[in-house]
């Protein structure tokens, strides 16, 4: 397949934003239900940390090619194009605007590794231009956003992987089995704590110029405008709700879509009970929440989370991880370990079942990427397909939601999407967009 080695390439020249890709680029040019040679065309969106180490996971696999590069700030995307061609002898097309490299004809599949406030655009554009998408967590920033992700990827019926990789992970699929086989009884509590320091946020530092290369403009995107700090761009922008939704939305994502895997939950919460504040000694550069406490109560299990930021320290001696709580015993594990702590029966004077521990924690990326790549060639649904993606989503944006409307409490009506009785949390339900960009429509 032959490649476009173009070296750099400007701005879109599309004049109107809102415009869908769909008005530009026939549908029926990517028809193919498989990839069209026994190589994946890869371009990654979003080249700084998990972007481009899930470009690198995905260029570990021989069947891999890295035909495009896309980031608004020029000097990331120049040092990554150097690195791809060292490590990888490839020589991709450099852009600093998506639009323009979804017109690139050879790739096959899209990684998107932007900020949060983007992860929504850029997949359905992505997939109107006819390409598989790999889409890092959470699926997106908004409860709409994930909605309107569902919808495209069930309307242009093509892959899209999120990026929730301990759906690939040994440890947890080996607690999932665990549960499952009815090893602990009973399931009837799933408590999930998350303890990191950087939640906090970062120092306060007063506003600054635009440092020289960056399309800070391309960089807010559909989110409102600010002026340029710092302290919201690279890193801790996740810290900032127009961005993303703190350290809620980053390690809960990942750990409260294993609590719905064990009960084979893909709907959004009926209720949700929160604490929210931020408690941090020293006041900090973020919007968000360091401090969280969050039951999701069913009718016959609670899933529940508790996150502190600013430490990192927590049960177990474990600054994260995930209790699976049964009649017969409990399961405790995070990315590194896994062990069963059994209950004592009483009446005949032993434990019901027996102890069981692993700690060797193996890498789940490179899975979850190659499940992603086995699936564009196959055609099969994913690991972590759209619908599980806005499941663990949205869990954490309405608690995030009732955190930042001042309830204690909140309800979901399923059919009419949207909270019962609180107008303040269903404003926040659809993104606003700052012109000229749309949300994408279906």
């Amino acid at each position: 397949m032959k490649v476009n080695r173009r070296k750099f390439i400007h701005n879109s020249a599309m004049a109107t934003t809102g415009i869908g890709l769909t008005s530009i680029i026939p549908s029926n040019v990517w028809s193919s239900e498989t990839a069209p040679s026994d190589k994946i065309n890869v371009a990654l969106v979003g080249c700084r940390n998990m972007g481009f180490g899930i470009l690198n996971h995905h260029l570990s696999n021989n069947d891999v090619n890295c035909v495009a590069l896309c980031d608004i700030d020029e000097n990331i995307l120049n040092e990554k194009a150097v690195e791809i061609k060292e490590k990888f002898q490839q020589n991709p097309s450099l852009y600093k605007d998506f639009r323009k490299m979804l017109e690139q004809k050879d790739i096959d599949a899209v990684i998107v590794g932007t900020p949060d406030h983007w992860h929504c655009l850029i997949t359905v554009y992505a997939l109107q231009a006819g390409k598989d998408v790999y889409v890092e967590k959470p699926m997106a920033n908004t409860i709409e956003e994930c909605n309107i992700m569902v919808k495209a990827a069930n309307h242009y019926k093509k892959i899209v992987q999120v990026g929730q990789q301990q759906r690939s992970g040994f440890i947890f699929k080996k607690a999932m089995d665990l549960i499952k086989s009815g090893k602990i009884g009973t399931l009837r509590r799933i408590n999930i704590w998350a303890n990191f320091r950087y939640g906090a946020g970062s120092q306060i530092v007063p506003d600054s110029h635009v440092p020289k290369g960056i399309d800070y403009d391309m960089w807010l995107g559909p989110a409102p405008y600010r002026p340029f700090n710092s302290t919201h761009f690279h890193g801790m922008w996740r810290m900032f709700w127009d961005f993303g939704g703190g350290l809620m939305s980053d390690w809960g994502v990942h750990l409260i879509d294993m609590g719905l895997w064990a009960k084979d939950i893909t709907t959004a919460p009926e209720k949700v009970i929160v604490y929210a504040a931020n408690t941090f000694h020293e006041k900090r550069s973020r919007e968000t929440f360091d401090s969280m406490t969050v039951c999701f109560p069913n009718s016959d299990f609670a899933l529940n989370w508790d996150m502190t930021a600013g430490i990192e320290s927590g049960p177990y001696d474990m600054p994260y991880g995930i209790a699976f709580v049964g009649d017969d015993a409990t399961i405790v594990t995070n990315r590194s370990k896994i062990f069963l702590k059994p209950e004592f029966d009483n009446d005949n004077n032993k434990f019901k079942v027996e102890e069981y521990s692993y700690t060797e924690g193996k890498e789940s990326h490179n899975e979850h990427v190659r499940n992603f790549l086995d699936c564009i060639k196959s055609r099969e649904e994913p690991a972590c397909p759209p619908e599980t993606g806005r499941a663990a989503a949205l869990h954490v944006h309405m608690a995030n939601i009732a955190g930042r409307v001042g309830a204690n409490y909140l309800e979901w009506d399923n059919v009419k999407n949207q909270f019962k009785n609180n107008s303040a949390a269903n404003e926040l339900i659809v993104p606003k967009y700052r012109s000229p960009w749309k949300l994408p429509s279906i």
